[in-house]
């Protein structure tokens, strides 16, 4: 019996499946964040490691049988000379894990658990990032630069704009767009603090990304509620991300669009504010015409199956696999720019 595994790899955490010959899980586990950025390549392998050794003992399989392959689809893995000392760190520290690796950024995994043809991956958790790519290899991306470069529409962007805004109003340089005594209170709150001095810490010697971006979800709890400067930051967010897709549109081959529909895989926490950034991001997609629909999808199963058949295709094994079953759709746009479906229910009959 030959094994397969695949490891769905944030910033913040990490989950690994493994499935044999049918398709079908035989093990899984969660672990840490990996991230080599931030961890480092030798910490990033051991954790990896650490995961399937801990689904080899759920799934009965010994510790000195290898996986035939190991897809790994991890946040921060972007460039191929990075994947390639991962790949050889786990090679030479841990040989007998695995006996072939595909290692690709976690957009990949999470395309993959969709369609095997490719398509379009807009995340948007801790950080951001958008990648576009075709049926031929060929990709382009938008974003996945970092909270420095980057991250806009993310939950740390999110919450990084909430106290820049707070921090301009209080210091009359520019006045939020609504009170801001809700969204303070809440920043004192989530991170322990009293003045405004107290945050610099939190912004530099002890700058703890996740956490950081954890305050979004208290800010969601207020948007729902009613606060109008929450509510603006997700507006601003759905802009952000409508923007991602327009960027990559003009990169869209036709093999891809066949059938008249470009699937957006959406990953990430900020997709559960969904109904938070809906009215900014289709008005902002509705500014460029669109030669096909737009059809947003989640997934429903953790995108290691997505880094597993990868690592399958890798090894040229051709492991079954259901996309029907891995994904739900979000809402589409037609290409005339209507909404026609919401959770999988039809809410207008597109005329175009």
């Amino acid at each position: 019996m030959k094994y397969f595994g695949g490891v769905e790899g944030g910033a913040t955490h990490s989950r690994l499946v493994i499935c044999d010959e049918s398709g079908q899980s035989v093990g899984s586990t969660s672990g840490l964040g990996t991230n080599h950025w931030g961890i480092g390549i030798p910490e990033c392998a051991r954790r990896i490691a650490d995961m399937v050794e801990r689904a080899k003992e759920e799934a009965n399989i010994s510790k000195e049988t290898p996986l035939t392959s190991l897809g790994l689809s991890l946040s921060g893995c972007e460039q191929e000379a990075t994947n390639r000392e991962l790949e050889q760190e786990l090679r030479n520290t841990f040989p007998n894990l695995a006996g072939s690796y595909a290692v690709s950024s976690d957009t990949m995994g999470s395309m993959y658990t969709a369609s095997s043809i490719g398509g379009m991956v807009l995340i948007s958790g801790t950080g951001s990032n958008c990648l576009l790519r075709n049926p031929d290899g060929s990709t382009a991306n938008c974003g996945g630069w970092g909270n420095f470069l980057g991250d806009e529409g993310s939950a740390w962007y999110i919450s990084y704009r909430a106290v820049k805004v707070v921090f301009d109003d209080l210091d009359n340089f520019e006045k939020a767009v609504a009170p801001v005594d809700k969204t303070w209170a809440l920043i004192k709150e989530h991170f322990s603090i009293q003045t405004r001095y107290d945050m610099l810490s939190h912004c530099y010697a002890k700058f703890d990304k996740p956490f950081f971006a954890n305050l979004c979800k208290k800010l969601a709890q207020n948007a729902e509620n009613g606060d109008e400067l929450s509510l603006s930051l997700f507006s601003e967010a759905g802009v952000h991300l409508a923007r991602m897709i327009m960027a990559l549109l003009p990169n869209v081959h036709e093999e891809l669009v066949q059938s008249g529909d470009l699937s957006v895989v959406c990953v990430g926490s900020v997709w559960s504010s969904w109904n938070l950034i809906q009215e900014a991001f289709t008005k902002e997609l509705a500014k460029q015409s669109l030669k096909f629909n737009l059809k947003l999808v989640r997934i429903t199963k953790s995108s290691a199956y997505g880094a597993c058949y990868l690592g399958a295709d890798n090894a040229g094994f051709d492991l079954p696999r259901n996309y029907s079953d891995n994904f739900t759709v979000l809402h589409t746009i037609s290409k005339c720019g209507k909404a026609t479906t919401e959770n999988g229910v039809a809410k207008e009959s597109c005329k175009c």
